[in-house]
């Protein structure tokens, strides 16, 4: 799959149109930090920030959508739930921020295809989501959301969350403070943390739209048009070898589980790693519109360098054979492996991978930054994996 490819099936994992725009506007506070941070202005205390940060479980809602209507079985919903809210949480901890947070939800459907225990199960699963949050240690809140009938925009459902926060300003994670010098290191996508009931694919909740088409098989493009915009040409469509009952290769996982493994919260490690180690803690980034370039966009005159990355998951090695997308397209589109960065000082790398570990998550030193050595002002980055290695720039 070449990148033009991606963008027939009305996607962008550069979103080069979007920072058009927003790139221009302002950046808040702290310019190079993760997330737009704004004054108070809900008590204008000038020791605090306020952010506010709006993202949704995207087009992995349509799996648990496929799995309902193949099987009845309205569960799967409780992982969109979580993909959902993890999606904001997980770009909020990049920040700093790990408490006192307050997050609503909005789920857009088409009632006569999203009945009432589906919907039943996306507020249940919220609410258990946010308990099982603060059973570790995250303060956490409801603050309700919206749920509306619009069958003739949306055809299955979209879930997504806003999640707002204040914070001290002097406790801010900014990424502005990326710099040559540091150790980057990954906090693996798979596996099965201590806070987690499940074994996860690492799938995460990004470029679900290409892996579903990549990996499903027309079968689903016959059975369920509504789940495919019919201006795309239909050989880019469920043009896949698998059924989601099928044995996804290498793993104990079906394709359907390791596609529907819901995005896995960072949130109880960094609030560890932040009260232990945040004066080391140089900068962190979410790996997810992006995938492993999404660090490009963060730091100045950065040569970003990923030469020892965490094993590729197979659910990762299925669609890139399925698909022939090649290494480079993967690793824009995908985590590959590791779906959060922390950029820290090298003498607490191996600290911040015992915590990691400790809970269960799998972590190593996957690179380094460098100065940049080419002309401009744009960031560069060099992956170097098995034989080949990639090159990228904004």
């Amino acid at each position: 799959m070449n990148q033009d490819r991606y963008s027939l099936r009305g996607v962008s994992s550069t979103k080069d149109e979007v920072h058009a725009v927003v790139d221009n506007m302002s950046k808040g506070l702290f310019p190079g930090a993760f997330c737009k941070i704004n004054p108070d202005f809900l008590t204008n205390n000038p020791d605090k920030c306020c952010v506010i940060h709006s993202d949704g479980s995207g087009t992995k809602s349509t799996l648990a959508y496929l799995h309902y209507k193949e099987t009845g079985d309205p569960t799967a919903f409780r992982k969109t739930a979580q993909d959902s809210m993890v999606m904001n949480i997980d770009d909020l901890i990049c920040i700093g921020v790990t408490d006192n947070i307050l997050i609503s939800s909005t789920i857009n459907r088409n009632a006569r295809n999203i009945p009432g225990p589906v919907l039943a199960e996306l507020i249940s699963g919220t609410e258990s989501f946010l308990q099982s949050l603060r059973e570790n240690d995250i303060v956490i809140h409801s603050g309700g959301g919206e749920t509306a009938d619009v069958g003739d925009l949306t055809p299955t459902v979209t879930v997504d969350s806003c999640a707002v926060a204040v914070m001290d300003r002097d406790q801010v994670i900014d990424n502005a403070n990326i710099t040559p010098g540091l150790s980057i290191v990954g906090l693996a996508s798979y596996g099965q943390a201590s806070y987690e009931n499940f074994y996860n694919s690492g799938i995460g909740s990004n470029g679900l739209t290409s892996a579903r088409h990549d990996l499903l098989s027309k079968y689903y493009f016959e059975k369920y048009s509504e789940t495919t915009d019919r201006q795309t040409d239909s050989k880019y469509l469920y043009c896949g070898p698998y059924k989601m009952d099928d044995p996804l290769p290498e793993s104990d996982l079906s394709v359907g589980e390791a596609l529907l493994s819901p995005t896995r919260t960072y949130a109880p490690v960094i609030k560890k790693l932040l009260s232990e180690y945040r004066p080391s803690i140089k900068g962190m980034v979410h790996c997810s519109g992006g995938g492993q370039t999404k660090c490009l966009r963060f730091g100045t005159n950065v040569h970003f360098v990923k030469d020892s990355l965490l094993p590729i998951p197979p659910i990762f090695k299925a669609i890139q054979k399925a698909s022939q997308t090649s290494d480079e397209e993967m690793y824009r589109v995908y985590n590959m492996g590791h779906r959060l960065e922390i950029y820290c000082v090298p003498e607490i790398a191996d600290r911040i991978i015992q915590t990691s570990e400790s809970f269960g998550i799998e972590a190593a030193v996957i690179g380094r930054t460098e100065p940049k050595l080419s002309d401009g002002n744009s960031n560069t980055l060099t992956i170097h994996n098995q034989e080949k290695t990639l090159n990228y720039k904004i």
